[in-house]
């Protein structure tokens, strides 16, 4: 079958014939339907985030599944799936006190790049080929742990509900689920990207008042007006601070969604937050960043700084519930996906994404 595999950071993905195994127990091999381009898999290539290589890359998608491993009841083949980068035991510390985003078995398999026994289902000639947060989205076939997986009602486009494994997931349960943002409050967005809208969404949900969007590419402000934006800030032209200071009556927002992962636009936000208000740190930084903020403003102003990994979700009652979403016309999928690829054009999808050209692509198999 075909992968999209990285051997070195720095290089061009490479898309070449992989073997897989049969799933072992406990395990479902998918058929992938579509998976989405995101940055995260592009920090990996850039070397800005650590990952054993080589690796199939690819962390949000959604397929069907093919085959299923002994002791598998909850799952058959031709059921669709959505597939999540953070599996979730349900029985460690975090799973247990309502935090399975932080699952000590889904962040063994994130850093690894093995699923749970410690091995790879991937190999190309006598070579290990590692797994990309337990999804592995850029291959024709998958296996997952079952955790991983959540059943979706089929009458949904499967293309669109591959961007629900992460993009909406994570933007979105940024502000319902980490933030717990309230009718009527003040938003600002800082990076109006695929996670970005899902927080504007995410911002609209909740019955926001005002939803600042922050960039510094005028399409992406645009996206950003087209998924609920009440305001927009050109970063590249004006003080993004003053500027969201100036629509809130000089206060500051009450929550800040930082969501490119940059020591400086950590800093902006959290300079954008009124007193009493609270940044909120979705964006994946380089590893090794380090963020420089004034600790006296943490105390004397009470403001609150959260990190927000997987939206702080539920995904197996999440998913369902966004999908649900979507389909009573609530949540925008559809406008979301600007561009598909074929797996052989993999590197372009990464190149239009370097390039902020789109709000989100998937990778589309036949």
């Amino acid at each position: 079958m075909k992968a999209a595999v990285l051997y070195e950071a720095g290089q061009p993905i490479q898309v070449e014939d992989v073997s897989i195994e049969n799933p072992h127990a406990g395990e479902v091999m998918v058929r992938v339907a579509a998976g989405g381009v995101c940055h995260s898999d592009l920090h990996v290539m850039n070397g800005d985030l650590t990952a054993p290589l080589p690796i199939v890359l690819g962390h949000e998608g959604a397929g069907v599944v093919e085959k299923v491993g002994e002791g598998v009841a909850d799952f058959k083949p031709g059921d669709h799936v959505v597939l999540l980068w953070r599996a979730s035991c349900g029985q460690c510390q975090y799973c247990l006190s309502g935090r399975p985003a932080l699952c000590e078995m889904g962040t063994g398999i994130r850093w690894s790049g093995n699923l749970s026994d410690g091995t790879s289902r991937f190999q190309r000639g006598d070579r290990v080929i590692h797994h990309h947060a337990g999804v592995s989205a850029f291959s024709e076939l998958t296996v997952l742990p079952r955790e991983g997986l959540v059943k979706i009602d089929p009458s949904v486009p499967i293309e669109k509900a591959a961007i629900v494994g992460c993009a909406v997931m994570t933007g979105v349960g940024a502000v319902i689920n980490t933030a717990r943002v309230e009718p009527g409050a003040s938003i600002a967005v800082i990076g109006c990207g695929g996670v970005g809208l899902n927080a504007i969404q995410g911002g609209n949900l909740a019955g926001a008042e005002k939803i600042i969007a922050v960039d510094v590419l005028e399409n992406k402000l645009g996206y950003a007006r087209q998924f609920g934006a009440t305001h927009t800030v050109n970063a590249g032209e004006v003080d993004a601070i003053e500027s969201v200071k100036e629509l809130t009556g000089g206060r500051g927002v009450d929550y800040a969604f930082e969501v490119i992962g940059n020591p400086r636009t950590i800093v902006q936000a959290y300079q954008m937050i009124r007193r009493g208000g609270t940044l909120v740190v979705v964006g994946v930084a380089p590893m090794g960043a380090q963020v420089a903020i004034n600790a006296s403003s943490i105390m004397l102003d009470e403001k609150t700084i959260r990190g927000s990994l997987y939206g702080s979700c539920n995904a197996k009652l999440d998913a369902p519930r966004l999908l649900n979403l979507y389909k009573a016309g609530k949540l925008k999928l559809d406008e979301l996906i600007s561009r598909e690829y074929p797996l052989e054009k993999i590197n372009d999808a990464f190149d239009a994404l370097r390039h902020g050209e789109v709000a989100r692509s998937i990778v589309r198999f036949s």
